[in-house]
């Protein structure tokens, strides 16, 4: 077991930057964490962010982007724009999720994601357990967005930005809700499915929209 696993063993109550002072130890000097948000929704494109944070100034309150309020996700998203050396956002769209499937299409985001980035990464943490095919070094971690202050970073661009993205689609397609849902098949979403139909927006590969479509 290497030190990056044994770290990993440990318990934190909040992301630090454990995982990423391993990897300057190993040499890279420039990394950045990533996370997706959206494989679930029955609606919208899965969004992904790659962050590189400044060791020096790590915006204050940094934790996994589920854990924090709206409002706190808000202020640290621009926080982080203002004070990471390089931040990417990027998505795979409904049709590539339909083509390639939802778990594919995340890793494609991510992969656009770091290929996005203004400054070059030398090396990546990346939420879960699953690398995406990165062309730099890459470290999955679990619950990482929990756990590493970059991820953790990566984390709230990429749900605060496809929250954004779905209440601006949401305001061509009121009847869905998705403000309020964004793409999630809550109750009042699938309500409005069974009225109005399937939009262009939904993912038709998704047993729920496809059941829809089969009865139409």
């Amino acid at each position: 077991m290497d030190l990056f696993e044994r770290v990993g063993l440990d318990t934190a109550s909040k992301p630090d930057w454990r995982f990423e002072a391993i990897l300057e130890r190993e040499g890279y000097t420039s990394l950045c964490g990533v996370d997706e948000v959206g494989r679930g929704p029955l609606a919208g494109p899965v969004v992904a962010a790659a962050v590189i944070l400044d060791p020096q100034c790590v915006p204050d309150g940094l934790n996994d982007s589920k854990k924090l309020s709206k409002k706190k996700r808000e202020a640290l998203f621009d926080q982080i724009y203002e004070q990471a050396i390089a931040v990417s956002v990027a998505q795979a769209s409904v049709e590539e999720i339909d083509e390639i499937n939802i778990l594919e299409a995340s890793m494609l985001a991510m992969r656009r994601a770091v290929a996005g980035l203004v400054v070059e990464a030398q090396a990546a943490l990346v939420d879960g357990n699953r690398a995406p095919g990165l062309e730099i070094h890459t470290r999955t971690l679990v619950k990482g967005d929990a756990r590493s202050l970059s991820v953790a970073a990566a984390s709230i661009i990429a749900k605060v930005f496809r929250d954004r993205l779905m209440k601006n689609l949401g305001q061509k397609h009121p009847e869905y809700d998705w403000g309020s849902n964004a793409g999630y098949g809550v109750a009042k979403h699938l309500a409005a499915l069974r009225l109005v139909g399937v939009s262009p927006h939904h993912r038709k590969s998704f047993a729920p929209i496809r059941k829809i479509l089969n009865e139409e």
